[in-house]
């Protein structure tokens, strides 16, 4: 049989913790840390959209293909994905709107002899553009 000894509870020393000048000191530093990282963690989750809208354009891509195949003909607007071709619905309504919530661009016929092409217009939502606003069509890589 094994005693054990009684466990002791200690007591805290009156100076344990943080004073109140310390939290204020902390908060602040953390805001000034925040205030300057702020900027680039948002340009980072802005990438991220419009990562998201790139890949999208090529699974619209896939969708208009598979309706292609289901019908014989190219649709005439991104609304007719949501018409059901076999089985399903190529595309569902969320599919349809860019990570910024605008609606993808649909041409048919394409440019320079493609049987259609999706445009992402990017963050801006505009024609043209520098990096994030840059737009990104379904023939590009």
């Amino acid at each position: 049989m094994h005693t054990h000894a009684p466990r002791r509870m200690y007591a805290l020393p009156r100076n344990a913790g943080f004073t109140l000048m310390e939290m204020i000191a902390v908060i602040v530093l953390l805001g000034i840390v925040i205030a300057i990282v702020g900027g680039n963690v948002m340009d980072f989750f802005g990438g991220g959209k419009y990562q998201a809208g790139t890949v999208a354009v090529k699974k619209l891509e896939m969708a208009v293909n598979q309706y292609q195949m289901g019908t014989g003909n190219y649709p005439d607007s991104l609304q007719d994905l949501l018409k059901k071709v076999g089985m399903c619905p190529c595309a569902k309504e969320a599919d349809l709107k860019d990570p910024f919530g605008r609606p993808y661009v649909y041409n048919k016929p394409g440019g320079e002899g493609r049987d259609f092409d999706i445009i992402f217009l990017g963050k801006d939502g505009k024609a043209g553009g520098e990096g994030q606003d840059k737009d990104f069509g379904s023939w590009e890589k």
